[in-house]
């Protein structure tokens, strides 16, 4: 059989070079596409263009005559990522009319967040993406799950894929793989971190303390089995935030619906009025939200679970560690990271869940450029990095002429090593799959893998 062909890369234009933009260079020219970078700061193109193989163009990105000269007639996709959401918007609407490419936008106010849909259709986008709101509806999941380090949905909200830390003492701790499939039903053991090394687990895997598993299963089914396990499955009842911003705005929207009270410190006196008109129901409250006697006042010591959410990472990260601390309950902390920066450090730290609004989206865009890749009709509809970019977990849609994968058992598929088929959508039901089950066409496919750049489901195959 001759080896497949590796599928060309895309001529892809970002514009923007901040955190979100360097994210997507990093990762996009490592999957060998053809990047051009465009920013009026010539200080980030430089540096940028001297880290990666890529051109860069100093200018204004939304400018047709910059578009012109970073080659947008032969691009395949526009990425607008800078800091201006209209300048965004702007840039791939120019795109869109000089070019025959793709565009997609970052867009983060709440006042377009409900237009999304319609904005996306009269400008002809292929995305719009908002890190702040997708990094709150992770957060919000992590919520209703204190247990979780992370909660991430698949299969359009069916499927969980949840990572925790195994307690000292609990049932898991000494017992292997196979014996947990045996004990609870609907859950697969995806990936392990021990010591900063990662498995793709067979059946006879044992589990030790201070592992970090991560397991799939269909949608609410988690928490029965954390609840087997002994570990806390109640959503939290209220949760303290410090900051305003539009992150803080998405997640107590939601929390707020979800039931739980919020309370919200913020030190802007504008922002806290436009708060309160925006979350009657929320507790806004005008101060400084790194103020120790304030946070004691606000509740610290009693309040379930907090997540601070000012712009500087050091003051989240600090913030968390003293919420750890000062509370007598041990709240649920979450801590919102933009930069990747110091990383050891981060992961040395018990910061609670981290959650990285850059990666985010990143995954939303490198999921959609590797379905355009793909040499065949394959839909990439999902993907997930894990474990510091170590894992990946990717949902395909499989149609029907992937006749060589369907209808055959999955113990009969010469499958790649470390790779594990977690789950198949089929009609909204979700299978975990055991060695008799089959794909068929329609289906979509969960697998996890230590392999990285995958674009279609045949790509499984060794």
């Amino acid at each position: 059989m001759l080896p497949k062909k590796k599928p060309k890369g895309l001529n892809i234009i970002i514009v923007g070079c901040g955190r979100v933009g360097s994210t997507l260079v990093e990762q996009l020219s490592a999957e060998g596409h053809d990047i051009t970078i465009i920013d009026k700061n010539a200080a980030k193109v430089a540096e940028l263009t001297d880290l990666y193989d890529i051109m860069g163009i100093v200018g204004n990105g939304a400018s047709f005559g910059v578009q012109i000269e970073a080659g947008i007639k032969e691009a395949n996709l526009i990425i607008a990522v800078t800091e201006s959401d209209e300048l965004n918007l702007l840039c791939c609407t120019v795109a869109r009319r000089v070019g025959d490419c793709a565009a997609i936008a970052r867009v983060r106010d709440p006042d377009y967040s409900i237009e999304i849909g319609y904005l996306r259709e009269k400008l002809g986008l292929a995305m719009i993406i908002n890190p702040e709101l997708e990094a709150s509806r992770e957060m919000s999941r992590i919520l209703c799950l204190p247990s979780a380090l992370e909660v991430d949905a698949f299969a359009h909200g069916q499927a969980e894929m949840v990572k925790f830390k195994v307690r000292r003492g609990s049932m898991l701790d000494g017992i292997s793989i196979a014996e947990i499939g045996a004990k609870t039903e609907n859950i697969l053991v995806c990936a392990v971190e021990r010591k900063g090394e990662i498995f793709i687990p067979s059946g006879n895997f044992v589990i030790q303390a201070e592992d970090v598993m991560s397991f799939v299963a269909p949608r609410k089914t988690a928490r029965a089995f954390f609840r087997k396990i002994g570990n806390s499955t109640t959503q939290v009842k209220n949760t303290l935030m410090v900051g305003g911003g539009n992150s803080a705005y998405y997640l107590a929207k939601q929390l707020l619906h979800m039931g739980i009270d919020v309370k919200i410190i913020e030190k802007n006196h504008a922002r806290c009025e436009r708060l309160s008109e925006l979350l009657p129901k929320a507790v806004v409250i005008n101060g400084d939200g790194t103020d120790e006697e304030l946070l004691r006042e606000e509740g610290i010591e009693n309040v379930e679970s907090f997540v601070p959410l000012t712009g500087s990472d050091e003051e989240n990260i600090l913030l968390t560690l003293y919420a750890q601390q000062a509370s007598k309950i041990n709240a649920k902390v979450i801590t919102k990271v933009n930069r990747i920066t110091f990383n050891s450090v981060i992961e040395n730290l018990d910061l609670g869940s981290v959650v990285y609004p850059r990666y985010i989206t990143a995954e939303a865009i490198i999921a959609y450029v590797r379905a355009k890749t793909a040499s065949r009709s394959s839909n990439i509809e999902t993907l997930s990095y894990m474990f510091d970019h170590r894992v990946e977990a990717i949902e395909f849609r499989v149609d029907a002429e992937y006749k060589h994968l369907t209808n055959i058992p999955l113990m009969s598929l010469n499958l790649k090593k470390n790779l594990l088929i977690s789950f198949i959508n089929r009609h909204g039901k979700i299978i975990i799959p055991s060695g008799q089950d089959s794909i068929k066409p329609g289906d979509t496919v969960m697998i996890v893998t230590t392999h990285t750049g995958f674009s279609e489901i045949g790509d499984i195959l060794d």
